[in-house]
């Protein structure tokens, strides 16, 4: 196991200019071999993972002393050696990277498609691109091998209107012995649409990865221009801003409870839950113009000031919250044929929760405490008192619990907030640079860390952008948490995790 520092590692590569507020260093295979070794054996977690044209670039963060930092390695020849190799969590990105960008990763355990079903009308559409392969062949879903067993495929399309995913199950009567998922049916070539976009374009394309996250992705956005353009931005912009961030995080809980119970044929919780879910997009509403404060959040502040009457229709939602909230957990935690449905129910291992770096409440349901709005104290989360729940039981009913812990740490976020929300203004004009220039933000989203890294043109246009959606490090656990179950709790298990299709498959 590699025992040196982040910092020494990276400090015999070359730093980039203009990278803020954390380095960017290009590396030589030696220093990225050592970067691999280190994600091996847990001294380091992997943020990210992307390339460009010639280039790939690795995200990661020293969990000893919260350092955060890009290594780039040039690909003169189209190859880099396969993080993946070492480190699993970084398979599906290598594949989406050579799906991309037509970069190989050597030595890669996994050289399947990820992204690129053969539909697309070139390969590589970020990279060289070249006309594709025909006839594309079939999918090759992993062999599993014992008897008795059968297949069970499912989707993309599903019985409910929602996104399209395939889950192949492997099953030996109704236990599961193997799930295996394809993604990417709502692959909408984000990265190819940001690029050469102005600030305005790219922003509203930002808050669209994936529309329950639209503060947060957008948040993430305006927090990386900002900081490759060194703009600061009012202090009553960054108070709006965890406003908006909280409204959305409390929204998405109320929902994914009752969706929850729901999938366990309690549906009385999500019409319950459902109608906290609509109080909550209602004030949003009322308060910033749009339900789900979409637009609301732009590089150098905010679209949309609190109005007069803001601060009462928040305090008499988080009100009339706390008064129908607790009897509706009370309720879930007494109904004992729903508990015989959730504890114990899509179990993941703490040790593969660290091992893949997962964040949000299915990371923090199993013993991991990252929270980026308290790792990296961003404002104005450095000057508001809260909790970060953690349990370890890291099943279903400790996901729920998870959630439930966490809309009652936003709703005191939310008060703290109005009573001590700032005058003046809520924007300021991004400083003009003239030059190229690169920034990265990692925000808390209501499903875990959001990553965006981009490079601006001297013009202010975005010459490179990368959002990586913390769904890249939950799917793949769902495969995990689902053995040994029935096949008929995979739709319980499906939803305490709630990954983004759209946010993951870009």
């Amino acid at each position: 196991m590699n025992t040196q520092s982040l910092q020494a590692v990276l400090d015999a590569g070359h730093p980039v200019a203009d990278h803020r507020p954390w380095p960017r260093v290009v590396v030589t295979p030696e220093i990225w071999n050592t970067l691999i070794e280190g994600l091996a054996g847990n001294v380091w977690t992997l943020l990210g993972l992307w390339g460009e044209t010639g280039v790939v670039h690795l995200a990661v963060r020293e969990e000893a002393s919260g350092m955060l930092s890009v290594a780039s390695l040039p690909c003169p020849d189209g190859c880099f050696p396969s993080v993946g190799r070492r480190h699993p969590p970084a398979q599906r990105l290598e594949r989406t990277i050579a799906d991309l960008m037509g970069l190989h990763p050597v030595g890669a355990p996994d050289v399947r498609p990820w992204l690129d079903h053969g539909r697309w009308p070139v390969r590589h559409p970020l990279g060289a691109a070249t006309a594709p392969a025909s006839p594309v062949p079939p999918y090759p879903f992993l062999p599993v091998e014992g008897e008795s067993l059968h297949q069970i495929p499912v989707g993309p399309v599903h019985a409910g209107i929602i996104e399209p995913g395939h889950f192949r199950f492997t099953a030996n009567g109704e236990a599961v012995a193997r799930l295996e998922q394809r993604l990417g049916y709502v692959h909408k070539g984000i990265e190819g649409l940001l690029k050469g976009a102005s600030l305005e374009q790219a922003a509203q394309l930002a808050g669209r990865i994936s529309g329950d996250s639209t503060v947060a992705y957008a948040l993430a956005f305006a927090r990386a221009v900002e900081a490759a353009t060194e703009t600061e931005i009012p202090a009553r912009a960054h108070w709006l801003r965890a406003l908006m961030a909280e409204l959305e995080r409390l929204a998405h809980h109320c929902g994914d409870i009752g969706a929850i119970c729901n999938d366990a044929a309690f549906a009385l919780m999500l019409a319950h839950c459902a109608v906290l879910r609509e109080q909550i997009l209602r004030a949003s509403a009322a308060c910033f113009g749009h339900r789900l404060l979409m637009d609301s959040v732009i590089p150098g502040g905010v679209a949309t000031d609190l109005p007069a009457d803001g601060p009462d229709i928040l305090q008499s939602l988080v009100t009339g919250i706390r008064r129908q909230f607790p009897p509706l957990v009370t309720l879930y935690d007494n109904t004992a044929s729903l508990q015989d449905r959730t504890v114990k129910t899509g179990f993941v291992k703490p040790a593969l929760i660290r091992q893949f770096g997962c964040g949000g409440y299915v990371g923090r349901a199993g013993g991991r405490a990252f929270d980026a709005r308290r790792a990296l104290g961003y404002p104005p989360y450095d000057e508001l008192k809260f909790e970060v729940p953690l349990r370890t039981d890291s099943d279903v009913n400790g996901r729920v619990w998870l959630r439930i812990c966490e809309v009652e740490q936003s709703l005191a976020l939310i008060e703290q907030i109005l009573q001590k929300l700032p005058s003046g203004p809520v924007g300021v004009a991004l400083n003009a640079l003239g030059r190229p220039c690169e920034g990265m933000a990692l925000i808390e989203g209501f499903r875990g860390d959001i990553l965006v890294w981009l490079r601006l043109n001297s013009d202010g246009t975005v010459a490179r952008c990368h959002p990586r959606d913390p769904s890249w490090f939950q799917w793949p656990l769902l495969e995990a948490a689902i053995e040994g179950n029935i096949v008929a709790d995979f739709p319980l298990c499906n939803k305490s995790f709630n990954g983004s299709y759209s946010g993951h498959d870009l």
